[in-house]
């Protein structure tokens, strides 16, 4: 049996999911919204319940908090979940709640998107083994299709290798220390990135400005999709046999 460093899990789930076009009809963020039977977000919380994790932080926004206690941590028994912080207005704002809301003796932490309920154990795993190895490992697949590069009035720019090109999700895995000090400094400057117009849309690109650490990708699954449309939850239903 493989013995892990201790790990902590940041569910993220303060997003408000307006491209589901759900939350102006019923005010149902689209992490609670019901997949076969059960909350999206629940199937991202069990895998990480039922793995070597040693403690779960759920990121929900404010007003979320208690809906999370009782009808996802008490409905469903977590026993992993040590903390529910709130999130902030940016995502990279919800990553921090959680860092700080870590446990200081971790070792890694796994960042996930509570809109993936495809999470399974071997993605879990091989996250684990390229963490230990690279300190800083990002879950991906390669893109089935060519891609365009076109500029702001629609004509094509440039089509880039498509051997190159990687579609990223989540977890994406880091050595404690490295990520809490990346983004001290993302939130430090902030106001400045703002200001330049650069957005932080994933967990690698504070890797990649501050912390001076090669990121491995490692190869999770094409059905590790997050849950944006309508149309996905339609394809999650039917992979999840409902």
């Amino acid at each position: 049996m493989m013995m892990h460093k201790k790990c902590a899990a940041i569910v993220l789930s303060a997003g408000k999911g307006r491209r589901m076009n759900r939350d102006k009809e019923d005010g149902i963020a689209k992490q609670y919204l019901l997949l076969c039977g059960k909350p999206v977000i629940y199937y991202s919380l069990k895998a990480f319940e039922d793995s070597f994790a040693d403690e779960i932080v759920l990121v929900a926004g404010g007003s979320d908090i208690e809906y999370c206690r009782e009808k996802i941590v008490n409905e469903y028994g977590f026993k992993k979940i040590s903390t529910i912080a709130e999130g902030g207005a940016e995502r990279y704002d919800s990553v921090y709640a959680g860092l700080k809301a870590v446990s200081s003796d971790t070792e890694y932490v796994f960042i996930h998107d509570g809109a993936r309920p495809f999470l399974t154990k071997a993605i879990l795993d091989r996250a684990y083994e390229t963490v230990e190895k690279y300190q800083s490992a990002i879950a991906s697949m390669p893109v089935k299709d060519t891609i365009k590069i076109a500029g702001s009035d629609g004509i094509v720019r440039d089509t880039p290798d498509r051997n190159s090109l990687y579609m990223v999700q989540t977890p994406q895995v880091f050595k404690y220390s490295l990520i809490m000090n990346a983004y001290e400094q993302l939130i430090r400057d902030k106001d400045v990135l703002k200001q330049e117009g650069t957005g932080i849309t994933d967990d690698a690109m504070v890797m990649e400005r501050y912390g001076n650490c090669p990121i491995k990708l490692f190869d999770a699954s094409y059905e590790n999709i997050k849950l944006t449309t309508p149309e996905d939850m339609l394809i999650a239903e039917a992979l999840m046999g409902g």
